[in-house]
């Protein structure tokens, strides 16, 4: 497969209770074209652009991308990978934990 774009789109919880973050996300490659896929990212600890590091992990792991790459943007750069990225912030726990069920 080669790959023309990359879209991570993320959704974070804050436990205040705990003062925790959590994610989960969609990985979307070549993003509206006939080989397009949809690779879930669970429901998992971690806040800022942890959700970046996860989705570049686990394209690794499933053998789409090379390993050892530092950063998913700096693999885009260096391939000329259009890269989207997003995360909404303050989701509710079910928004979040849910988030890759709906997809």
């Amino acid at each position: 497969m080669e790959i023309k774009t990359i879209d991570i789109a993320a959704k974070e919880y804050f436990d205040k209770v705990n003062a925790n973050s959590y994610f989960s996300g969609i990985i979307t490659l070549n993003f509206s074209l006939p080989d397009q896929k949809d690779i879930a990212i669970p429901y998992q600890l971690g806040y800022g652009i942890q959700y970046e590091y996860t989705a570049l992990h686990q394209l690794e792991t499933e053998n789409i991308l090379p390993v050892n790459n530092k950063t998913i943007w700096e693999y885009c750069r260096q391939n000329n990978i259009l890269l989207r990225s997003n995360k909404k912030r303050n989701c509710l726990k079910s928004e979040a934990k849910n988030f890759i069920k709906y997809v």
